[in-house]
């Protein structure tokens, strides 16, 4: 759509609130609702102004004026308002200087295509993200001087087994890693899923599928189609806002904690790339898994980089209590056409050249899509210009291997301070190219320090109390 067709479609439909979103930098959309008079075509180009000293990771107090950009592609009405709501996704200038905000995921997102462009690899990168989540019927959560807790209870728990429940415990529990694809009365979801699936159409997002996830207690995934690095990380927000809403409609709560339950599968969100110049696909070849050497090449680059990568795409201490052997978890840095424990999976495409991707398994949906989809795609781009070889494919089941050819695979970093680590040390594959500032890594790694990594050094976790509290 044009901003002039925006602006119509206001007035035609009387449409009086319009509520502009943009990306905070950990992640989380924030608004702001507009009356109508105030978004004018002016507003597409210059934007429409606010405080940004209250963003979390931006601007200080002496220098917070801000101003917020939609996107005129982004317009759909907001099915959670009561009143006829515009809503529209924006990325953030900086008013003075009429320059894209450096610290702006989204603006980050659009650096990093338009570097793709200026290299002649390629004019478009395709991705494709699977967010899983948990649908639980309650939570609650505390952390004091003198207590910390969680608790989380589902209808779908297998905990409730031998729970009465109102109506009766008829014990259609899924098992702890048997939830995958259970038909009713095991899947209780189903209607909920599909209105979380039909809302996001509403909302403009290309759909898919619906299906219940391998954990018990409510693990979900919806699909939807793959999409340009920016459209696809609007999607992902999208499904996001979605699915909370809907389920807060439904008397229940979600989550995206990549591990909010021990002893189960946790949420992933294996994300597919491809590389497209002038309507071709770049990865179609005759080499390993039909893939082309640029194919090779790039798995190379999100290889060598993984370590440093996975402090974008695995941003949050929970995400390392996901990225654990045992639980089909992409701890080993190594790829292959069906090892789901490898890192990059090549799935299976037939002969279909346009249909040749890779996928990188270890993201999660705690990540912020703009920076971690603009991350993969500069190492892909590095490991392309490079030619990294990616070594071996891992086609071999891992548990049959020995301790010794095990030790050979390099694998995931086991916490966020030692992702932080590797990209304190590699990070000029994503700032050489001026996608991403070294002013912006340097604030991501202390913002995350200070707010999450040193924090939880300093509380006692509650299973402490079970191993040492008799000592």
């Amino acid at each position: 759509m044009t901003p002039q067709e925006v602006l119509q479609w206001i007035k035609d439909d009387d449409i009086k609130i319009i509520d502009l979103k943009f990306i905070d930098m950990p992640g989380i959309w924030q608004h702001c609702s507009f009356y109508r008079d105030l978004i004018d075509e002016d507003a597409f180009t210059e934007g429409v102004a606010f405080d940004g000293s209250s963003i979390r990771g931006w601007k200080a107090i002496n220098e917070s004026d801000m101003a917020m950009v939609p996107d005129p592609n982004t317009a759909w009405i907001d099915p959670f308002f009561k009143e006829k709501t515009l809503s529209m996704i924006c990325s953030i200038k900086e008013p003075r200087t009429g320059e894209w905000y450096s610290r702006d995921p989204r603006s980050i997102a659009a650096k990093a295509l338009d570097y793709l462009t200026s290299t002649g690899i390629g004019d478009v990168a395709y991705f494709g993200p699977e967010a899983e989540f948990f649908i639980f019927d309650d939570v609650r959560f505390d952390q004091k001087e003198n207590e910390g807790f969680y608790h989380v209870d589902s209808v779908e728990g297998r905990w409730n087994s031998g729970r009465k429940e109102e109506g009766g415990n008829l014990g259609y529990k899924p098992g702890y890693k048997q939830g995958y694809f259970p038909v009713p009365p095991t899947d209780t979801q189903q209607d909920i899923r599909t209105e979380m699936l039909l809302t996001m159409a509403e909302c403009g997002v290309p759909i898919e599928k619906h299906h219940h996830e391998v954990a018990t207690g409510g693990q979900n995934e919806l699909g939807m189609k793959f999409a340009p690095i920016i459209q696809a990380a609007d999607y992902l927000m999208t499904y996001k806002y979605a699915v909370k809403n809907v389920a807060k409609k439904y008397g229940k709560t979600t989550t995206f904690m990549p591990k909010p339950l021990f002893n189960d599968n946790g949420s992933g969100m294996h994300t597919h790339l491809s590389i497209w110049k002038e309507g071709q696909p770049l990865f179609w070849g005759n080499e390993y898994a039909n893939l082309s050497k640029m194919g090779l090449h790039a798995i190379g680059g999100v290889l060598h980089h993984a370590p440093a990568l996975l402090a974008l795409t695995n941003p949050t201490t929970n995400s390392y209590k996901r990225l654990v052997p045992g639980f089909e978890a992409p701890v080993n840095l190594a790829y292959s056409q069906g090892n789901r424990s490898a890192s990059i999976r090549i799935p299976l495409s037939g002969g279909n050249p346009k249909a040749k991707r890779f996928e990188f398994r270890c993201p999660d949906a705690t990540c912020n899509p703009y920076l971690a989809f603009a991350a993969i795609l500069c190492a892909a781009i590095d490991g392309i210009q490079k030619e990294m070889d990616p070594g071996a494919s891992l086609d071999v089941d891992i548990y049959d291997l020995s301790p010794e050819e095990l030790s050979k695979i390099p694998s995931t970093p086991g916490s966020l301070e030692a992702a932080l680590e590797a990209l304190e040390k590699d990070h000029a594959f994503l700032t050489d190219s001026g996608v991403f500032t070294t002013d912006f890594i340097q604030n991501w790694i202390e913002y995350k320090l200070d707010n999450e990594v040193n924090p939880m050094r300093l509380r006692p976790h509650p299973y402490e109390f079970s191993l040492y509290y008799d000592c």
